[in-house]
């Protein structure tokens, strides 16, 4: 009997290529998970591909859009024809997209963001439930603490509006998949060392930002941000059995720093 948590398993990462997904899925295949990375475009996804089978698992790229319906099937079909099975969806790919005042955040922009993070986690699971109900699993889903606990972040409107509808998602399909055996939960991580900052764009925001001082910083558990890492180990502890009697449930991991913001 193998000691690894998810041997066997298949596994769909989705923003595979850095940060939170890439952490997530070296994890993943570590522990006997083979990996459906995907992204946006087969460069990306190299370096996670390349790691993972250089160190003995079993990965390969998927390259979608996740707010293209059509590209999404396209990639659970994928999946499909390649393992048979799918039991675990990391739900995780997102934009900070554009952080403006109301007045100023266009209509494109807010649709955008609503594209991709909130239709984009919708279609990823959609898609993936009809494999997942084969034999269960676990879907997590990447939100923040952006919309769930922090509303101090003024100009985020889009961004904290498609975060808070992510936990809802969540909670909703959480009831509608347990006769199913699909466990859905959220996590909501607070500042990690990514480089989703490269997806944000920031307008006039000193005008409307309520100035607050955190004279020893903002994290009071840690020095400084979070890492990647230490996000993948707690989608480890969701993905697998050892989580088995939680869904429907948001998990911030921050260091305590929404507590101290609000």
């Amino acid at each position: 009997m193998s000691s690894k948590q998810l041997e066997g398993r298949v596994a769909l990462i989705t923003g595979a290529g850095s940060g939170i997904g890439k952490a997530a899925a070296l994890l993943l295949a570590r522990e006997g998970a083979r990996i459906a990375a995907l992204g946006r475009t087969e460069d990306e996804l190299e370096g996670t591909v390349k790691e993972i089978q250089q160190a003995g698992g079993e990965a390969m790229p998927v390259v979608a859009d996740i707010s293209k319906p059509e590209e999404m099937q396209q990639a659970i079909e994928q999946i499909d024809q390649r393992w048979g099975r799918l039991d675990i969806v990391f739900a995780n790919a997102g934009v900070n997209g554009v952080w403006a005042p109301i007045e100023e955040l266009e209509p494109d922009e807010w649709d955008r963001t609503l594209q991709i993070n909130l239709k984009g986690t919708f279609l990823t699971i959609k898609y993936a439930v009809p494999l997942l109900k084969k034999q269960g699993g676990a879907v997590i889903v990447t939100s923040s603490v952006n919309g769930t606990r922090i509303f101090s972040n003024t100009g985020a409107t889009a961004y904290s509006s498609s975060k808070a509808g992510q936990v809802a998602l969540t909670k909703m399909l959480a009831l509608e998949l347990a006769t199913s055996k699909i466990r859905v939960n959220v996590i909501c991580p607070g500042a990690i060392e990514t480089n989703i900052e490269q997806s944000t764009e920031e307008r006039d925001l000193e005008h409307v930002r309520i100035p607050v001082e955190f004279p020893e910083g903002s994290q009071p558990l840690a020095e400084g941000s979070g890492s990647a890492e230490q996000v993948a180990r707690l989608v480890l502890f969701l993905a697998s059995d050892a989580s088995d009697h939680i869904t429907g449930t948001e998990m911030w991991i921050d260091g305590a720093e929404s507590l101290l913001r609000g």
